[in-house]
């Protein structure tokens, strides 16, 4: 019988994609997994379980390897520690060589960073911030669709802060510079860290100020005010998108589903 302390969650990383069994993280003991567990970092914990990390070229075959965004629907927790995962993979493949010296890099013994040797820097992951917002005109919500949505999925605004920009500057001029759309009393909403590839998106809720919809075709394939009542496909649960969604139209998971 397997002691339960022994036991723990496995974000095996190859090529971007997480393994997975059954639709979710593998829990078991390290001697049960295929790979070689030398290399496995602790990033978080569970519940009382421990999530570990490891970077995977053998072992499993690429069909059990899958893209973050099918743990969309597990705990906002876990969810956010595969997360994390992904990004300190993404860390050690483009931060393999340090900006100071150019002298290659190896990930820490010590903390969650890459080393250099050579001028004996640490390099921890970047994370790039990113606004997104659900723009209120009366019962109508403002969205968005993307040309890289191939399902035809509409969202809310989204975009990357710029430098000396503040998060709020940023959502009036993502919003008029995609929509044509002016907005106002910019609120802030909570963050989710999304790692796609290493990104924080800063949620906001803001309220119409002026301008016609105008969408930029080279960002957009289209732009709409939309209604709780006549609601297209849109971002789905576990997403602070559809978290924005819901609250702005003030629904909840059980009104629609898509």
């Amino acid at each position: 019988m397997l002691k339960n302390e022994n036991m723990a969650y496995w974000c095996v990383i190859r090529n971007g994609k997480l393994l997975l069994e059954n639709g979710g993280l593998p829990l078991c003991l390290s001697e049960q997994l295929v790979c070689s567990t030398i290399t496995k970092r602790i990033i978080g914990y569970f519940g009382s379980l421990p999530v570990y990390w490891l970077v995977e070229e053998s072992g499993f075959d690429d069909a059990n390897f899958f893209n973050l965004r099918t743990l969309l629907g597990c705990d906002s927790a876990l969810f956010a520690l595969a997360g994390r995962a992904i990004q300190l993979a993404y860390m050690m493949q483009s931060q393999r060589f340090c900006c100071h010296c150019g002298h290659g890099m190896q990930l820490d013994t010590q903390v969650l960073a890459m080393h250099c040797s050579d001028c004996d820097s640490i390099h921890y992951p970047r994370v790039s911030p990113c606004v997104i917002v659900a723009v209120r005109k009366g019962k109508q919500l403002l969205l968005a669709q993307h040309p890289r949505h191939k399902t035809g999925m509409y969202t809310v605004i989204a975009g990357f802060i710029e430098p000396g920009e503040t998060a709020e500057q940023c959502v009036a001029r993502e919003v008029l510079e995609e929509t044509g759309i002016t907005v106002k009393n910019i609120r802030y909403f909570g963050s989710q860290p999304w790692a796609f590839p290493s990104n924080l998106m800063l949620g906001f809720t803001a309220d119409y100020a002026g301008g016609e919809i105008k969408p930029d075709y080279e960002e957009l394939t289209d732009a709409m005010w939309a209604t709780a009542e006549q609601l297209p496909e849109v971002a789905p649960v576990g997403t602070i998108a559809r978290q924005l969604i819901d609250s702005a139209l003030m629904l909840n998971d059980d009104n629609h589903a898509h």
